[in-house]
C-alpha cells in the first residue's frame, strides 16, 4: 500500500513541477487580472461542476472571508454553484446547459470576473457560461486540464494543467486557485 501512496504523492509533486514551467506566466496573467477585479470594485463569479463546483465554493470564500487576515474588508466573490433552489429549478424547467450562463446574465456586470473550472474543458455549462461573460464584458479566466478542450481559447486567459489524470488536475487546480487568492490577498490594499 505504500508504494501506492508514494506514487500518487510524486505524480502529484510532477504535475506541480510541470506548472512551473508550462503554467507559470497564465497564473501569472490571472493574478494581475483578478487584483485589477477586485481594486476597481468589482467581483469575481466562479463556477464548475462537481469536485470543481466544489473548488469554486472554495475559493470564492477564500475571497470573501480572507485567508488569515480576517482584518481586511471582504472582496466580492461568489460561486454560482451554491444556490440549490435556482440551479435544481433552471435545470429542471428549462436545461442544465444554461445553469450558469443566466447567472452570468442576472448578476455580472461590465469589467467583473468570470471564473470556469472544468478538469477536461468540455463542460457545455462552463462554455455557456464564458460566451455569455464575454458578451456582457466580464473579464474570464479558465482552469482546466492538459488541452484545455472545447474551451480552450474562449477564455482571456487559460490555465493548462500539464496532466490528463482528473485527480492531479484537480489537485492542481485547488493548489493554483489557493495560490491566486493568497497573493490577491497580500497585494489588495484592504
Amino acid at each position: 500500500m505504500k508504494d501506492i501512496i508514494l506514487n500518487e504523492i510524486k505524480e502529484n509533486i510532477s504535475v506541480a513541477q510541470n506548472l512551473i514551467h508550462k503554467s507559470i506566466d497564465s497564473i501569472e496573467k490571472a493574478a494581475k487580472m483578478m487584483i485589477s477585479v477586485v481594486e476597481s470594485g468589482n467581483k469575481i463569479l466562479w463556477c464548475g461542476n462537481g469536485g470543481s463546483a466544489a473548488d469554486a465554493q472554495h475559493l470564492a470564500t477564500e475571497l470573501m472571508g480572507g485567508m488569515g487576515n480576517y482584518n481586511r474588508r471582504p472582496f466580492p466573490s461568489l460561486a454560482l454553484t451554491t444556490d440549490s433552489s435556482f440551479l435544481t429549478a433552471w435545470s429542471n424547467d428549462t436545461e442544465f446547459e444554461s445553469v450558469f450562463s443566466r447567472q452570468v446574465q442576472g448578476i455580472g456586470i461590465e469589467n467583473d470576473l468570470l471564473v470556469g473550472i472544468s478538469t477536461s474543458g468540455n463542460s457545455a455549462n462552463i462554455i455557456a457560461a464564458i460566451k455569455q461573460a464575454k458578451f456582457k464584458g466580464l473579464k474570464t479566466i479558465l482552469f482546466t486540464g492538459k488541452t484545455g478542450g472545447k474551451m480552450s481559447n474562449l477564455a482571456d486567459v487559460t490555465i493548462f494543467v500539464p496532466s490528463e489524470n482528473t485527480q492531479r488536475v484537480q489537485e492542481a487546480h485547488i493548489m493554483i486557485g489557493q495560490i491566486l487568492c493568497g497573493i490577491i490577498e497580500k497585494k489588495v490594499i484592504s
